[in-house]
């Protein structure tokens, strides 16, 4: 009967895994022929892009933290093109064009840290995209967990930001801390815990960077 939980259990986790990723392709394939290429010179190396995805989750993430804002990304410019680091299927880069394409209704705003061209120096910002790029390839959290192995998009940008410039944009929270009243929210809990889910774990939602008073809104494309 283990044996066959675990099994149970992996499947589902694998099936998740490859859904989250799925409907990022997706959404990029079936926009990519309407949507311009985003580009803009304003943007810095180091900005923070959020929307509302449409992954299988993205509605219990919305319920759980009170939020419109279900995923995020950190900016950096390679080539003079910009592309952006964000923990999906695995952690990856992709085109600004491709990313944006994958959030409801093409959707996003991005958020600069307050004095950044004081606060992020060259070097600092190199320390930033090492930091980045050094957990590319890594697999994507499901049970938003606080370890190195996996990664999900928050824990993501918030631990490039508190590595590479010693800055914490957001204040985490424990799971506790979340609104867990919502079915939704207890299914999706249920699947991926059991009936021992770790209360007790940090976290860091978008909505926890979002909110972070260090930042400020420098761009908003499109309305949900």
């Amino acid at each position: 009967m283990k044996r066959y939980f675990y099994f149970v259990v992996l499947a589902g986790v694998t099936l998740s895994l490859f859904a989250f990723q799925a409907f990022r392709e997706v959404e990029f394939k079936s926009l990519k022929s309407t949507k311009a290429a985003v580009t803009d010179s304003n943007f810095h190396d180091g900005d923070l892009i959020f929307q509302s995805s449409n992954s299988g989750q993205s509605a219990a993430v919305q319920l759980a933290t009170h939020s419109i804002y279900t995923h995020c990304g950190i900016l950096f410019q390679e080539s003079g093109k910009w592309m952006v680091y964000e923990a999906v299927q695995p952690v990856r880069k992709v085109p600004l064009e491709q990313w944006t394409a994958a959030g409801q209704n093409g959707f996003y705003i991005v958020r600069r840290l307050k004095n950044a061209d004081s606060l992020l120096n060259e070097s600092k910002i190199a320390a930033m995209k090492n930091a980045a790029t050094k957990r590319l390839g890594r697999g994507y959290d499901i049970y938003f967990s606080w370890d190195e192995d996996r990664m999900y998009c928050s824990e993501l940008v918030w631990k490039v930001y508190e590595e590479g410039a010693d800055v914490e944009v957001g204040t985490r929270k424990r799971m506790k801390d979340y609104d867990l009243s919502s079915p939704l929210v207890k299914k999706i809990m249920r699947q991926r815990y059991g009936n021992k889910p770790p209360l007790n774990e940090y976290m860091i939602s978008p909505q926890d960077v979002f909110e972070s008073g260090m930042l400020v809104t420098v761009k908003e494309v499109g309305k949900l």
